[in-house]
């Protein structure tokens, strides 16, 4: 099988996101023959705006093509408000429009979530999925990663520390992989 490329999108621009870390320590996790791009410019994507849909700014234009040459999706987001960040439904938005050029479309994706809270994401997560499955995107549903008090994971440096955690990451990518080989071989029709 040829290599395959995933691409992580963080759910958050701050700075030192607990997410952001988290998808660069997936960096360290990645089963052999996997690669994995983060997208670091959600910050620059600007507001969704339909009348702008069919000629989208050059940071969309490179998000969808980044899409479009992964094989798989790795999304890490904050829970806000019991939902994901405005931020990354932006992306989302952006990415799949207009109608009928969906990048997602047939995707294979999973999702982490780090939160500084006992849930670890937990809702973002589930509404995430939601929000992908209206996409016909193919969602991994396990092993769910939530990294709960997420400030006791990453160490001063950022280095998730958790062995727990990355046991769960290193399945997640394993899962990740193999639904991706299943639809390559079309043993899963991806719709």
């Amino acid at each position: 099988m040829s290599h395959i490329k995933i691409l992580g999108i963080p759910g958050s621009i701050r700075k030192n996101s607990y997410n952001k870390l988290l998808l660069k320590a997936t960096l360290n996790l990645l089963p052999q023959g996997v690669e994995m791009e983060i997208f670091e410019d959600i910050s620059q994507i600007p507001p969704f705006n339909q009348d702008e849909e069919n000629n989208p700014p050059q940071v969309v234009k490179d998000l969808k093509r980044k899409i479009r040459e992964s094989d798989a999706i790795l999304f890490a987001t904050p829970e806000y408000n019991r939902s994901i960040p405005g931020v990354l439904k932006n992306a989302i938005d952006w990415a799949s429009r207009p109608y009928m050029d969906n990048s997602f479309n047939g995707k294979v994706a999973a999702i982490m979530s780090a939160s500084i809270g006992m849930l670890g994401g937990a809702l973002a997560h589930y509404h995430l999925k939601q929000i992908l499955s209206f996409l016909n995107v193919n969602v991994v549903t396990g092993p769910e990663v939530f990294v709960s008090f997420a400030q006791q994971k990453f160490d001063e440096n950022g280095n998730l520390v958790d062995e727990n955690s990355k046991k769960f990451i290193s399945q997640l990518l394993t899962n990740l992989v193999d639904y991706v080989k299943m639809v390559k071989s079309k043993q899963v029709v991806s719709l």
